[in-house]
């Protein structure tokens, strides 16, 4: 990679009036979250899956929370708390650190599930999770359209990865699942999500014209929705991409590939942008 690409990026953030912080998982793997790459990623990071015979897909599929709940929420119930317990790297205060002194109308549009970003302290009202968020539940029925905070313990049995304590819907008692968009998952119910949307969407309008920056971070081709996203916005004219990801860089010219790190690349870039 030439510094100078990283130069370019620091003068791009310098220059621009708006900025979209696009994320995929790699932006949690500095915060010691786990990555799923590929089954042997999946069983790197739960081996007692890889005992099972269970890779992600299989893991993170709705049906089980009507046939087995107690084995879907193993793996929900595990990631909850998981969640809970990670604090987000230094490179989330470093993004804010650069809207506040820059002057920057931003917003954040995200795959992760974990609320990283909302911990961090981004504001909520600048946040789409594309996929929803395990820190808010439904009905796996879903008997309405309830979605409510997910304020329960759920402790796991970590040699079969099964579930203590099963979250139930308030309304019917019936099983309660997060409100995440899973792999076949027609019971998702989308309202906060298109809710959040609608926000990013006004946003859009508002600085229709401007100079946007896109920073796109940790966003594999696996499941290319934030990707795709960048590339959308990167054809706005007068936009600017710049794509971090330490194993698939690669984007268009003019935009900027950088083949490091989440929180590596904003420090880097953050020694180059003029207090």
């Amino acid at each position: 990679m030439e510094h100078s690409e990283l130069h370019r990026a620091a003068e791009a953030l310098q220059s621009a009036d708006a900025l979209v912080i696009s994320s995929g998982a790699g932006m949690g793997i500095d915060s010691g979250l786990p990555d799923f790459r590929g089954d042997q990623g999946f069983w790197n990071a739960y081996p007692m899956y890889q005992q099972l015979g269970v890779n992600f897909y299989d893991a993170a599929n709705p049906v089980h929370f009507s046939r087995d709940p107690e084995f879907g929420w193993g793996f929900y119930g595990h990631r909850t708390n998981l969640y809970r317990d990670t604090v987000p790297h230094d490179g989330f205060n470093l993004l804010q650190q650069w809207m506040a002194e820059l002057g920057l109308d931003s917003f954040v549009v995200t795959s992760n599930v974990d609320g990283q970003f909302q911990k961090a302290g981004f504001d909520p009202q600048q946040i789409v999770e594309v996929h929803g968020s395990i820190h808010h539940l439904q009905c796996q029925k879903p008997c309405s359209r309830a979605i409510w905070a997910n304020e329960e313990q759920i402790p796991v049995e970590l040699s079969t990865m099964r579930a203590q304590h099963l979250p139930r819907c308030p309304r019917c008692q019936d099983i309660a699942r997060p409100n995440i968009l899973m792999f076949g998952d027609y019971s998702w119910i989308g309202d906060r999500t298109e809710a959040q949307e609608q926000c990013f969407n006004e946003f859009l309008i508002r600085n229709n014209g401007k100079k946007l920056v896109i920073i796109e971070l940790g966003a594999g081709t696996a499941v290319p929705t934030i990707r795709h996203l960048t590339q959308t916005l990167g054809r706005k004219n007068g936009a600017c991409a710049i794509r971090i990801n330490p194993r698939e860089p690669q984007i268009s010219a003019p935009h900027i590939s950088l083949p490091l790190g989440a929180l590596e690349a904003l420090q880097q870039i953050d020694n180059l942008i003029a207090p």
